[in-house]
């Protein structure tokens, strides 16, 4: 059985690959059982939790996202969450990979948006904006520069010095202009792409300051109780979602919209599965203010864990 590490499994899933991977899981579809949530007792300790997230493809591939998240890790210096992903053969259970789950799910999550990106947003767009300073941010430059010629990318964080930090580690890292900024409504004026990676419970962009054309991309808040949006924002887009069933319930830009009557079910544009599949356009016109909601699925650690044993083995 092959063992991935973090640095192997970011070889293996250049996020060009690994977006067309996602393309194609999303058309073809795949079995993709509710995960399982379980609280686990700490002595001492808050109670931690594990998440089973199972996939398979009949006959091809099966996998399994397991994620734990400890509290109590806070006191020992040591990070809350640790994951790995088991992949295994659909036809004979042969466990074939053990793949670093962080890394799996930083930039699958990465891909996803650039893959709604490619969808909805403006082919010309090269001004992405970030919200957010952690490493999914990180990784939604990597995503979003495959799909679009992004020259250029604001950032934007709680605090200033740790926003300048993050723009000289991206600048170095994908060789293009980043800046740090201290006034989102401002630079929102000029933004393409506008991408927010946080655990805000209030909203961050505001829909007055959206200008036609943005394709708003939202993958933090990922709680009900999150959210990274106003009303107006949603009011002012077209709404997307990467699956129906997960951002409805759990990702609090949706959820509080639908909840509180700003939103309905029948507003939201399609999904993913929809988009890849054609049966919906995507972007209407250069003036059509789009927005993305994702909350992640199985499917994407499925499909970035295939690629990752596939890449692999061509190494």
């Amino acid at each position: 059985m092959l063992l991935l590490s973090e640095d192997q499994t970011r070889d293996f899933l250049p996020f060009d690959r690994l977006i067309d991977a996602l393309d194609d899981m999303f058309r073809d579809g795949c079995e993709m059982p509710v995960r399982h949530h379980h609280d686990m007792a700490v002595p001492g300790e808050p109670d931690a939790t594990m998440l089973l997230m199972p996939a398979w493809q009949p006959g091809k591939y099966s996998g399994v996202k397991i994620v734990n998240v400890m509290p109590g890790n806070a006191s020992r210096g040591m990070p809350a969450i640790s994951a790995e992903y088991l992949l295994s053969d659909g036809k004979t259970g042969e466990m074939l990979a053990l793949v670093n789950g962080g890394e799996l799910t930083a930039r699958r999550t990465a891909a996803a948006s650039a893959l709604a990106a490619r969808y909805l947003s403006r082919e010309n767009s090269s001004h992405l904006v970030l919200v957010g300073t952690g490493r999914v941010s990180l990784n939604l430059i990597g995503a979003h520069s495959a799909v679009r010629p992004i020259s250029k990318v604001s950032v934007y964080g709680r605090s200033l010095e740790k926003s300048q930090a993050f723009a000289a580690k991206a600048a170095k890292l994908y060789g293009i202009d980043v800046v740090a900024v201290d006034d989102l409504g401002a630079v929102l004026q000029s933004a393409d792409i506008v991408s927010a990676a946080t655990l805000s419970s209030d909203p961050i962009i505001l829909g007055e300051w959206l200008r036609p054309g943005t394709h708003v991309d939202l993958v933090g808040a990922f709680k009900p109780t999150m959210r990274e949006t106003d009303d107006e924002a949603i009011r002012r887009s077209s709404v997307f979602v990467d699956t129906l069933a997960g951002c409805s319930k759990e990702g609090g830009d949706i959820y509080q919209p639908l909840r509180d009557g700003v939103l309905t079910l029948e507003d939201i544009c399609a999904d993913l599965y929809g988009l890849t599949r054609k049966q919906h356009a995507g972007r209407a016109s250069d003036e059509e203010i789009t927005l993305f909601k994702s909350v992640g699925a199985a499917l994407e650690d499925l499909a970035g864990a295939i690629l990752a044993y596939q890449q692999a083995n061509k190494a």
